[in-house]
């Protein structure tokens, strides 16, 4: 049995804090995965900026109410789900997600929780565990699962290497001339062919 793993932000959805920067106006929220492979160095910084310009959760679930999926992400999930079975592994958080997994019509989704003060505020976050994506799909492997993942950014590269098989999508430049070894594609057809090549070579194994 194969199951599809896929990154959520940049695959399926926009970047939720760069909208959230553009929206604000707050040009150093635009840093992601993307740029900062250290996602602890990545949040610290992401709630300083929120603490200095007195922002909370309540502006982020606004901006977020705002947005789409990406253009033909809800139908490349509706294909990838009558093939695999699929699940997302994401660094995103429970608290953010609802409104975007609900247009994506709720695949199971693997994140993480924020620490909310009592003014709304976000004062923290909690991880679900270490190495989370990777971790999933250990354990998915242990289930005699075959898994194909799919990403853009540096935290989904040890998703990649522990998968089966492992493909970039729509990921930088940086990112794909550092890990070589992942093939890269940029379009959901493109995506699609490689989900389906990936198979073909289980299969033939």
């Amino acid at each position: 049995m194969e199951i599809a793993c896929l990154d959520l932000e940049g695959v399926l959805i926009p970047e939720i804090w760069i909208a959230f920067a553009e929206a604000t106006g707050i040009p150093e929220l635009k840093a992601t995965t993307r740029d900062i492979p250290d996602y602890d160095v990545l949040m610290r910084q992401r709630l300083s900026i929120l603490d200095e310009h007195n922002l909370g959760l309540a502006e982020i679930q606004q901006v977020i109410a705002t947005l789409n999926p990406l253009p033909g992400a809800v139908d490349f999930v509706d294909w990838l789900r009558e093939r695999f079975q699929v699940v997302i592994l994401s660094d995103t958080f429970y608290e953010f997600s609802q409104p975007l997994m609900r247009q994506l019509g709720f695949p199971t989704l693997l994140c993480h929780r924020l620490e909310i003060d009592e003014k709304g505020a976000v004062s923290g976050y909690r991880l679900r565990q270490v190495n989370p994506k990777r971790q999933a799909v250990l354990a998915l492997k242990t289930l005699y699962y075959r898994v194909i993942a799919a990403g853009d950014s540096y935290n989904d590269t040890t998703m990649l290497a522990e998968a089966d098989a492992g493909i970039l999508f729509s990921a930088p430049d940086n990112v794909i001339a550092e890990f070589p070894q992942f093939p890269a594609v940029h379009t959901y057809d493109e995506l699609k062919q490689a989900f389906i090549a990936a198979s073909e070579r289980s299969l033939s194994i």
